[in-house]
């Protein structure tokens, strides 16, 4: 296991507050694009992020009133028009590899959205556990309005299975931007709440997860990714297998004895 509270990356903000971590993008005055730098920092970090032992949730916040505008105009699209193949591959690779390393590392992770939240920023959103949101958000799917197709980052395999087919297939073929209230009432987004109330609503999710059985949580989060490609028999048998080995865990010990003792019980991850 390894300790990341003291993180200091290159191409982000990163602040650990007990067992929370939050993230910001740092470019407030473009709101928050993304760089080939920033892309393969924060991949690392959520590789990383899963042998922690000191942070148990994550939550991703806005700066300056938007979360992330995308990938940078003149840092990364303006670059891959001269590419070769291969190494637009390599890129794209890449920016999956966010997405990969965000669903595995095994701690769950809170979006707070605020403003602009498309193209990337829109997919990191997507990736995220728990989606919460201003009624001032924006979230587009952009893809298309830069020449490309939507399936990108995972947006395909993703996307409908949070919203629905058909209003996925509209904001990837269009690349329009997605209500607060479109994405709340479509189930993106867990819930609206104020900008002032965002992050202190956020971390308070956050905190209450932290305060959790966090060696559980982090079977949870592997069930909610893998079962998407498991018949009902085979998840119904892994869950078993899972729940079986969160039953040798001391926070299920724990639990019964405080249940017991008609105590609170505190839960240690182990």
């Amino acid at each position: 296991m390894s300790s990341m509270a003291g993180l200091k990356p290159k191409h982000f903000l990163w602040q650990a507050d007990g067992k929370v971590a939050r993230i910001r993008l740092d470019r407030p005055e473009r709101k928050n694009p993304l760089t080939f730098d920033s892309y393969a920092e924060l991949r690392d970090t959520f590789r990383a992020l899963r042998d922690a032992d000191d942070i148990d949730t994550v939550v991703f916040l806005p700066n300056g009133g938007n979360f992330c505008s995308g990938g940078d105009v003149h840092d990364i699209i303006g670059p891959l028009v001269g590419m070769e193949m291969k190494a637009l591959l390599a890129f794209t690779r890449m920016t999956g590899d966010l997405v990969k390393a965000m669903l595995n590392c095994g701690k769950p992770i809170i979006a707070a959205v605020d403003g602009i939240a498309v193209g990337a920023g829109a997919i990191i959103v997507m990736a995220s556990d728990i989606r919460i949101a201003t009624p001032e958000a924006k979230t587009a799917f952009l893809f298309t309005r830069v020449g490309l197709a939507g399936c990108d980052m995972g947006a395909c395999a993703m996307l409908p299975r949070i919203i629905g087919q058909g209003r996925a297939a509209e904001l990837l073929y269009t690349g329009r931007a997605m209500s607060a209230a479109e994405g709340e009432r479509w189930g993106f987004y867990n819930r609206l709440v104020d900008a002032a109330s965002l992050e202190a609503d956020a971390l308070d999710m956050a905190r209450r997860i932290a305060s959790g059985p966090t060696f559980a949580h982090g079977i949870t989060k592997t069930q909610l990714n893998q079962e998407w490609a498991m018949g009902l028999e085979q998840a119904i048998e892994a869950e078993a297998q899972a729940q079986a080995i969160c039953m040798q865990t001391r926070d299920f010990e724990h639990a019964y004895r405080a249940f017991v003792a008609k105590e609170k019980p505190i839960f240690e991850g182990a």
